[in-house]
Protein backbone atom coordinates (compact mmCIF):
# COMPACT_ATOMS: atom_id res chain seq x y z
CA UNK A 1 0.00 0.00 0.00
CA UNK A 2 2.71 2.26 1.00
CA UNK A 3 4.69 1.20 -2.19
CA UNK A 4 1.42 2.36 -4.32
CA UNK A 5 1.00 5.52 -2.84
CA UNK A 6 4.94 6.60 -3.38
CA UNK A 7 4.08 5.51 -6.91
CA UNK A 8 1.30 7.73 -7.20
CA UNK A 9 2.72 10.46 -5.23
CA UNK A 10 5.57 10.36 -8.05
CA UNK A 11 3.43 10.27 -10.79
CA UNK A 12 1.33 13.36 -9.44
CA UNK A 13 5.02 15.15 -9.03
CA UNK A 14 6.05 14.40 -12.44
CA UNK A 15 2.56 15.79 -13.47
CA UNK A 16 2.93 18.90 -11.67
CA UNK A 17 6.43 19.89 -13.26
CA UNK A 18 6.08 18.80 -16.97
CA UNK A 19 2.80 21.24 -16.29
CA UNK A 20 4.77 23.53 -15.00
CA UNK A 21 7.39 23.10 -17.08
CA UNK A 22 4.39 23.36 -20.12
CA UNK A 23 3.17 26.86 -18.61
CA UNK A 24 6.84 28.34 -18.45
CA UNK A 25 7.99 27.66 -21.48
CA UNK A 26 4.44 29.22 -22.74
CA UNK A 27 4.74 32.51 -20.67
CA UNK A 28 8.05 32.75 -21.81
CA UNK A 29 6.50 32.44 -25.23
CA UNK A 30 3.89 34.60 -24.90
CA UNK A 31 6.55 37.22 -23.47
CA UNK A 32 8.95 37.14 -26.03
CA UNK A 33 6.08 37.38 -29.10
CA UNK A 34 4.46 39.87 -27.29
CA UNK A 35 0.32 40.40 -26.59
CA UNK A 36 -1.94 40.57 -29.16
CA UNK A 37 -3.46 43.62 -26.71
CA UNK A 38 -3.74 46.96 -27.98
CA UNK A 39 -1.97 49.17 -25.30
CA UNK A 40 -1.62 53.21 -25.03
CA UNK A 41 0.39 55.37 -22.77
CA UNK A 42 2.16 58.52 -22.07
CA UNK A 43 6.16 58.90 -22.49
CA UNK A 44 8.66 61.31 -22.18
CA UNK A 45 12.67 62.12 -21.79
CA UNK A 46 15.30 63.87 -22.58
CA UNK A 47 17.11 64.80 -26.05
CA UNK A 48 20.49 65.28 -27.16
CA UNK A 49 20.16 67.59 -30.88
CA UNK A 50 22.09 68.51 -33.10
CA UNK A 51 22.47 69.82 -36.64
CA UNK A 52 24.00 68.53 -39.28
CA UNK A 53 25.25 69.15 -43.23
CA UNK A 54 25.86 66.39 -45.81
CA UNK A 55 26.28 63.52 -42.32
CA UNK A 56 28.77 65.60 -40.60
CA UNK A 57 27.96 67.38 -37.36
CA UNK A 58 29.06 70.89 -37.47
CA UNK A 59 27.23 72.02 -34.41
CA UNK A 60 27.41 71.18 -30.43
CA UNK A 61 24.99 68.84 -29.00
CA UNK A 62 22.06 70.59 -27.03
CA UNK A 63 19.97 68.72 -24.36
CA UNK A 64 16.06 69.31 -24.52
CA UNK A 65 13.02 67.05 -23.88
CA UNK A 66 10.13 65.09 -25.00
CA UNK A 67 6.87 64.44 -23.85
CA UNK A 68 3.74 62.59 -25.07
CA UNK A 69 1.23 60.14 -25.67
CA UNK A 70 1.52 56.55 -27.53
CA UNK A 71 0.03 53.61 -28.44
CA UNK A 72 1.52 50.11 -29.24
CA UNK A 73 -1.11 48.24 -31.77
CA UNK A 74 -0.19 44.65 -32.54
CA UNK A 75 -0.58 42.69 -35.81
CA UNK A 76 0.41 39.98 -35.19
CA UNK A 77 2.72 37.90 -32.55
CA UNK A 78 5.91 40.17 -32.46
CA UNK A 79 4.83 42.44 -34.48
CA UNK A 80 2.81 46.05 -33.53
CA UNK A 81 2.72 49.45 -35.56
CA UNK A 82 3.29 52.03 -32.87
CA UNK A 83 2.04 55.58 -33.56
CA UNK A 84 2.83 58.78 -31.37
CA UNK A 85 2.17 62.31 -31.03
CA UNK A 86 5.30 63.85 -29.42
CA UNK A 87 6.48 67.56 -28.18
CA UNK A 88 10.06 67.34 -28.93
CA UNK A 89 13.01 69.77 -28.40
CA UNK A 90 15.45 70.01 -31.19
CA UNK A 91 18.24 72.33 -32.12
CA UNK A 92 21.65 72.69 -31.16
CA UNK A 93 24.17 75.31 -29.67
CA UNK A 94 27.33 76.44 -31.15
CA UNK A 95 30.04 78.17 -29.26
CA UNK A 96 32.14 81.55 -30.58
CA UNK A 97 35.03 83.54 -29.41
CA UNK A 98 35.60 87.11 -30.67
CA UNK A 99 37.13 90.14 -29.65
CA UNK A 100 33.72 92.38 -29.81
CA UNK A 101 31.30 89.77 -28.43
CA UNK A 102 33.65 87.84 -26.02
CA UNK A 103 33.24 84.00 -25.66
CA UNK A 104 30.02 82.44 -25.14
CA UNK A 105 27.57 80.18 -27.20
CA UNK A 106 24.57 80.64 -29.77
CA UNK A 107 21.92 78.00 -29.01
CA UNK A 108 19.24 77.29 -31.46
CA UNK A 109 16.09 76.35 -29.90
CA UNK A 110 13.39 74.21 -32.86
CA UNK A 111 10.52 72.94 -30.86
CA UNK A 112 8.38 70.44 -32.86
CA UNK A 113 5.10 68.30 -32.61
CA UNK A 114 5.86 65.18 -33.68
CA UNK A 115 4.51 61.99 -35.24
CA UNK A 116 6.69 58.90 -35.94
CA UNK A 117 4.80 55.88 -37.19
CA UNK A 118 7.32 52.80 -35.79
CA UNK A 119 6.74 49.11 -36.22
CA UNK A 120 8.12 47.39 -33.56
CA UNK A 121 9.59 43.55 -33.86
CA UNK A 122 10.19 41.64 -30.69
CA UNK A 123 14.03 40.14 -31.14
CA UNK A 124 14.20 38.57 -27.58
CA UNK A 125 12.41 38.28 -24.54
CA UNK A 126 10.56 41.97 -23.94
CA UNK A 127 13.39 43.41 -26.06
CA UNK A 128 12.39 45.24 -29.18
CA UNK A 129 13.68 47.10 -32.64
CA UNK A 130 11.67 50.03 -33.60
CA UNK A 131 12.07 51.42 -36.84
CA UNK A 132 10.23 53.75 -39.10
CA UNK A 133 8.83 57.34 -40.61
CA UNK A 134 8.34 60.26 -38.93
CA UNK A 135 6.51 63.85 -40.07
CA UNK A 136 6.63 66.89 -37.80
CA UNK A 137 5.59 70.70 -37.30
CA UNK A 138 7.57 73.54 -36.37
CA UNK A 139 5.85 75.09 -33.32
CA UNK A 140 8.10 77.69 -32.50
CA UNK A 141 12.21 78.76 -33.07
CA UNK A 142 14.20 81.35 -31.55
CA UNK A 143 18.19 81.69 -30.95
CA UNK A 144 19.38 82.81 -28.08
CA UNK A 145 23.17 84.40 -27.26
CA UNK A 146 24.80 83.54 -24.00
CA UNK A 147 27.95 85.30 -22.62
CA UNK A 148 29.84 83.35 -20.67
CA UNK A 149 31.46 86.02 -18.51
CA UNK A 150 28.28 87.86 -18.01
CA UNK A 151 25.56 85.27 -18.10
CA UNK A 152 23.18 87.11 -19.63
CA UNK A 153 21.12 85.55 -22.30
CA UNK A 154 20.24 87.33 -25.39
CA UNK A 155 17.50 86.35 -27.82
CA UNK A 156 18.61 87.18 -31.43
CA UNK A 157 15.96 89.43 -32.91
CA UNK A 158 17.00 88.86 -36.89
CA UNK A 159 15.84 85.05 -36.33
CA UNK A 160 11.93 84.32 -36.06
CA UNK A 161 9.72 81.21 -36.30
CA UNK A 162 8.88 82.44 -39.77
CA UNK A 163 12.40 82.62 -41.14
CA UNK A 164 12.44 78.34 -40.56
CA UNK A 165 10.48 75.48 -42.34
CA UNK A 166 7.62 74.22 -40.51
CA UNK A 167 7.46 70.79 -41.86
CA UNK A 168 10.26 68.08 -41.11
CA UNK A 169 10.62 64.64 -41.26
CA UNK A 170 12.74 61.57 -41.63
CA UNK A 171 13.67 58.46 -40.31
CA UNK A 172 13.84 57.02 -36.36
CA UNK A 173 15.50 53.82 -35.37
CA UNK A 174 16.19 52.48 -32.12
CA UNK A 175 15.77 50.02 -29.12
CA UNK A 176 13.15 49.66 -26.38
CA UNK A 177 12.49 47.06 -23.06
CA UNK A 178 9.02 46.24 -22.11
CA UNK A 179 9.11 45.05 -18.46
CA UNK A 180 6.00 45.04 -17.02
CA UNK A 181 3.48 48.17 -17.77
CA UNK A 182 6.70 50.41 -18.04
CA UNK A 183 8.77 50.61 -21.06
CA UNK A 184 12.46 52.09 -21.90
CA UNK A 185 14.49 53.39 -24.59
CA UNK A 186 16.83 54.79 -27.05
CA UNK A 187 16.10 56.21 -30.21
CA UNK A 188 17.83 58.37 -33.37
CA UNK A 189 15.89 60.58 -35.34
CA UNK A 190 17.85 61.55 -38.83
CA UNK A 191 15.92 64.01 -40.43
CA UNK A 192 15.72 64.55 -44.22
CA UNK A 193 14.71 68.39 -44.58
CA UNK A 194 16.99 71.06 -44.06
CA UNK A 195 16.26 73.37 -41.33
CA UNK A 196 16.23 76.65 -42.93
CA UNK A 197 14.21 78.30 -45.40
CA UNK A 198 17.28 78.39 -48.29
CA UNK A 199 20.51 79.65 -48.80
CA UNK A 200 18.92 83.22 -49.48
CA UNK A 201 17.23 83.57 -45.86
CA UNK A 202 19.06 84.58 -42.78
CA UNK A 203 17.82 81.43 -41.16
CA UNK A 204 19.48 78.99 -44.22
CA UNK A 205 22.54 81.09 -43.70
CA UNK A 206 22.75 80.71 -40.31
CA UNK A 207 22.02 76.70 -40.10
CA UNK A 208 24.12 76.60 -43.15
CA UNK A 209 21.22 74.49 -44.18
CA UNK A 210 21.58 72.10 -41.54
CA UNK A 211 19.24 69.15 -40.62
CA UNK A 212 17.93 68.05 -37.53
CA UNK A 213 19.97 65.02 -35.52
CA UNK A 214 18.80 63.80 -32.57
CA UNK A 215 19.31 60.90 -29.85
CA UNK A 216 16.40 60.32 -27.44
CA UNK A 217 15.86 58.50 -24.49
CA UNK A 218 12.75 58.11 -23.05
CA UNK A 219 10.08 55.97 -20.30
CA UNK A 220 6.58 54.81 -21.22
CA UNK A 221 3.63 54.11 -18.89
CA UNK A 222 0.69 51.81 -20.00
CA UNK A 223 -2.21 53.56 -19.12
Amino acid sequence: MKRKNLCANLVAMACALCMFQVVSAQEQQTSFEGSLSPKFGVKGGLNLSNLYVDDVQDENMKASFNLGLYAKLPLARGFSLQPELLYSGKGAKLAYNNVLLGNGEYRFNLNYVELPVLAVINIVKNLNLQAGPYAAYLVNADITRLNSASGSVDKIKDLKTADFKRFDYGLAGGLGLDVQNFTIGARYNYGLNEVGKGNASVAGQATRNSKNSVISLFIGIGL
